[in-house]
């Protein structure tokens, strides 16, 4: 009797075990932050892969507001009534050009 109970208690520590395990394994698996066994998060190291993408996706993000920001101003060129798209091409090629001013 006294060695049913014992299996029975490993037995559900080894599954409570298991249990943890493999939930901070999908959690690693999917970037997830992990757990330690008080409850407070804490964070997976930074490797190199992860700066690398957080700096691709921080480039992306600014050409994307770069770009928003042109097709706002082509919109309003093309848009606009009271404009001829004629005339701001005119207009825009006596502007001159950065770094052709020197030359």
């Amino acid at each position: 009797m006294e060695l049913e109970k014992n299996l029975l208690i490993i037995l559900v520590m080894a599954v409570a075990v298991g249990g943890w395990l493999i939930n901070n394994w999908i959690r690693a698996k999917h970037g997830y932050a992990l757990e330690d066994s008080w409850g407070r998060k804490v964070e997976p190291a930074a490797n190199a892969e992860n700066l690398r993408l957080k700096a691709e996706n921080r480039e992306l993000h600014d050409k994307l507001d770069a770009m928003q920001d042109r097709m706002i101003v082509l919109e309003k060129i093309v848009t606009d009534r009271g404009y001829s798209l004629s005339a701001e091409i005119e207009a825009l090629r006596d502007v001159p050009a950065i770094g052709k001013e020197r030359a």
